[in-house]
């Protein structure tokens, strides 16, 4: 399938939705984009990108593909090849000018897109981003020791990096596609530090950053992809960023 052009006489608003052994939550996500974007008639579009989950997700994928045509595209990948990575491949098949990143696993909540938009739409934000840790935002869901492992890293790089979001960590967000474009360009960071590294050089380019506040809730079913690696890999990336920056 060939790279999809973006509109440029309406607003499209693409959800890039990585997964990986997401079987059980991609109907119901998938559900409740389809309910949210109708009821606000919002044109709209959801990019799967599968790095081929052996649980059966491209199957469950293509059926969604012919339920909600012409609105649901599947691209797949061979292998594991990290969430940031996915992002990058899944904006080349977007058609929208607006492009939404978030989870499977309904830790991020469809019904807080329609606020993010907008609040871009009035204020003229290049990025909107979902924060836990302002306003009535809140997690939960995590036991103790996660809640404190989620707000110390966003404290420590709060500290570090004075990037002036809230959520540095937060993986909800709603991006301009030429925005986007850009930060991807200007940014190597591709793993679970792609977030906080995008968020960065947003600040230092320019962009301007607006936050909603959003429940998080801790996935139902499957399993969280964060391990001791990635957090390992979560602290080099600031101090990278902080001597790049």
């Amino acid at each position: 399938m060939a790279p999809a052009e973006p509109s440029s006489d309406k607003e499209i608003y693409s959800v890039i939705l990585p997964t990986f052994n997401e079987r059980q939550n991609l109907p119901i996500i998938t559900w409740l984009l389809n309910r949210t974007f109708t009821e606000h008639n919002l044109d709209w579009e959801l990019v799967i990108v599968d790095d081929g989950s052996p649980d059966g997700t491209q199957d469950v994928a293509r059926q969604l593909v012919r339920a909600y045509a012409p609105h649901v595209q599947l691209q797949t990948r061979s292998g594991k090849l990290g969430l940031g990575t996915a992002y990058v491949h899944g904006l080349q098949f977007a058609r929208g000018t607006h492009i939404i990143i978030m989870d499977a696993d309904f830790s991020h909540h469809p019904k807080f897109i329609p606020r993010m938009i907008a609040l871009q739409k009035e204020r003229g934000y290049d990025i909107v981003t979902g924060t836990r840790y302002a306003g009535d935002g809140g997690v939960y869901g995590w036991d103790l020791k996660r809640k404190l492992t989620s707000k110390g890293a966003n404290i420590f790089a709060d500290t570090v990096l004075r990037p002036g979001v809230s959520d540095l960590t937060g993986s909800f967000r709603l991006y301009k596609r030429a925005v986007l474009e850009k930060l991807f360009e200007s940014t190597d960071a591709r793993g679970f530090t792609m977030q906080m590294a995008l968020a960065v050089t947003a600040k230092a380019k320019g962009y301007s950053i607006g936050e909603v506040p959003i429940s998080f809730v801790d996935r139902v079913y499957g399993d969280s992809k964060l391990g001791g690696e990635e957090i390992v890999e979560y602290a080099k990336g600031v101090l990278q960023l902080w001597w790049s920056i």
